[in-house]
């Protein structure tokens, strides 16, 4: 016997079907053998366009970014108003070199642990989805509750880090920044794959940074492209759209002379950014679930089969 992968009933070792909720787990497949080796932005653009289709399935995944940036938000506001309650903002010395550190250890757990809780929420979906499942928001937010322990010790892990790393960078000269920015960058691709390896897997922060690491290495190779390609592609459509929206209410504001009608144009332009954020956001996670699969598993989501994930990382030289 084992447990469906959503709503954890019991079910038959060789069933795939979940009587009860009808969650399908066996819709993965092997990519094809032909498909094309594609360049980075035509592999991003392929990346982003399957996972364009998967998000328009489940419009409700731009909920975990969304509350992910509020989460943020709060956090940053909290921090700067207790730090503006206490009067250290008023007085003329500066607060000691310790409580500076231990504040900022403190935002940046609190940050990270808002923004991976959400981010697992969303990843969570995605696993669902691609596995033949319906999800909802209340799905992905049970799955990241399931969690905790394992984001937050991750959390922990990251706020130690970046700590670290911002006390080292106090104390090197040019160079030593140049070689932190090196490293930071090193971590930063070796952890690519934590939160599904958080989410699936559930390994704590050590050894899932270990797994992150094994999973691009073993794979691809050291020479990441698809976040690169995503990023472009949503990067140049929201260009496409604002720029010449934002001119349009620019010249009618002018002609016009209403400070309403440019009050108005500023208000579309900000809502199509934070859109364009939040939609970018969430289709660099589901690109990034389909990755995972494929690293760990050999197989993709059917409608990422001709997509080329096999090519979307550059094999080491």
């Amino acid at each position: 016997m084992k447990h469906c992968a959503k709503c954890k009933s019991l079910m038959p070792s060789d069933a795939t079907t979940c009587i009860k909720c009808g969650f399908d787990s066996s819709p993965l497949v092997a990519p094809l053998e032909n498909a094309p080796r594609l360049g980075r932005w035509a592999g991003g653009w392929a990346l982003a366009r399957e996972s364009w289709r998967v998000l328009v399935l489940d419009k409700e995944l731009l909920v975990f970014p969304l509350l992910g940036g509020i989460a943020s938000l709060l956090v940053l506001a909290s921090f700067i108003g207790g730090i503006w309650a206490s009067g250290m903002f008023e007085r003329r010395q500066a607060p000691g070199e310790l409580l500076e550190w231990v504040l900022l250890f403190a935002y940046y757990f609190a940050n990270y642990f808002v923004i991976v809780l959400f981010n697992s929420a969303l990843v969570a979906c995605a696993m669902i989805r691609f596995r033949g499942g319906n999800p909802t928001v209340a799905d992905g937010l049970r799955a990241a509750r399931e969690r905790l322990p394992q984001i937050a010790a991750w959390a922990l892990l990251a706020a130690t880090v970046g700590v670290v790393l911002r006390i080292i960078e106090q104390r090197v000269g040019f160079v030593g920044k140049i070689v932190l920015a090196i490293l930071g960058a090193v971590w930063t691709i070796a952890t690519y794959f934590v939160v599904p390896v958080l989410v699936v897997e559930g390994l704590g922060p050590l050894d899932a940074a270990k797994r992150s690491a094994e999973v691009l290495k073993d794979t691809w190779g050291e020479s990441l492209v698809s976040n690169i390609g995503i990023g472009f592609v949503t990067s140049v459509v929201t260009l496409l759209v604002v720029v010449p929206l934002g001119v349009g209410f620019l010249v009618l504001a002018l002609k016009a002379a209403s400070i309403a009608v440019a009050v108005a144009g500023f208000a579309v332009v900000l809502a199509i950014l934070v859109l364009a954020a939040l939609v970018g956001s969430a289709l660099s996670s589901i690109a990034l679930c389909a990755l995972y699969l494929y690293a760990t598993e050999g197989k993709v989501p059917q409608a990422f089969a001709g997509a080329g994930v096999q090519h979307a990382f550059a094999a080491r030289a």
